[in-house]
């Protein structure tokens, strides 16, 4: 099978995790091709995510590395035997990779921590809102181009609209409230849609006010998704250069406790909507 010219980052983090695995029982690429029977440029391209792994394969390596971590190896193969064809592919090709490997992300997630600061979170925006944000990109984009951003972001809500949505949990900053990225309507109408969406038994919206004593996170944003078990969670943390996808146990456990100190510092649910309903009423 030919190797793939651009994995989408679920098949890296397969990869990535049977390449930890490699590491932690002290073993090179070459000595566990050996074992396989294959070579070590094919354990490179399945470790970097380019080559896929069969439930066999997988099960075979787990075995070499002795891992007796059960759960772990079955969630290996879960995400090595997936063929989920989601609404994502629609937009390869028409899209940067990123959109569609978040959304997929977001798919597979079963649980969903997010803190924004300045742009109110993306799952919960309204399209007025979204045109706003992606029609204020330099260089401008065409029309051609802002449209399935759009309608990719809105269609991302489908992980907690569907039948078995995933916990949503979200921080947002009195800023993302106040900033006016539309009009005064398009900003009304978005405080609606964060006050009819924390309604949801499985979405949590808490809010840090302006004034907040002790409150140092202003570069705290991001994305905290869920795996099948903790080790396999991801965090996203988007940059002027791009999103990043970190997966370093020293990373997940940093972000795990910053998202706790940035929660500590916020209006629990029923507060924040008192606070979301106030600030509409404003506008």
């Amino acid at each position: 099978m030919a190797p793939r010219s651009r994995p989408t980052a679920r098949q890296v983090r397969l990869g990535t995790e049977l390449r930890r695995l490699r590491e932690a029982a002290g073993l090179k690429a070459r000595e566990v091709a050996g074992l396989i029977s294959s070579t070590s440029a094919q354990m490179s391209q399945v470790e970097a995510g380019f080559a896929g792994a069969s439930e066999e394969r997988v099960r075979r390596l787990a075995a070499h590395y002795a891992c007796a971590d059960e759960t772990l190896v079955d969630a290996l193969v879960a995400m090595a035997t997936d063929r989920t064809q989601g609404w994502w592919e629609e937009f390869r090709g028409t899209l940067p990779p990123v959109f569609l490997d978040v959304a997929e992300l977001e798919h597979h997630a079963t649980f969903l921590h997010e803190v924004v600061i300045t742009h109110v979170p993306g799952l919960l925006q309204t399209p007025d809102y979204a045109r706003a944000v992606f029609g204020y990109m330099v260089p401008e984009l065409p029309d051609s181009e802002l449209r399935p951003r759009v309608e990719h972001r809105m269609r991302r809500r489908a992980v907690i609209e569907r039948d078995a949505p995933a916990a949503y949990e979200t921080v947002v900053h009195e800023a993302a409230l106040r900033i006016r990225v539309g009009d005064r309507g398009v900003s009304r109408a978005q405080l609606r849609r964060l006050l009819d969406e924390s309604e949801r038994e499985h979405v949590t919206v808490r809010v840090i006010p302006f004034d907040t004593d002790h409150f140092a996170g202003a570069s705290a944003a991001m994305m905290h998704v869920g795996g099948p078990l903790p080790q396999l969670d991801t965090v996203l943390r988007d940059s002027p250069n791009g999103t990043a996808f970190l997966d370093a146990q020293s990373q997940l456990e940093r972000f795990r406790t910053l998202f706790r100190k940035v929660e500590q510092a916020s209006l629990d649910p029923n507060r924040t909507r008192d606070f979301i309903h106030h600030l509409t009423k404003e506008l």
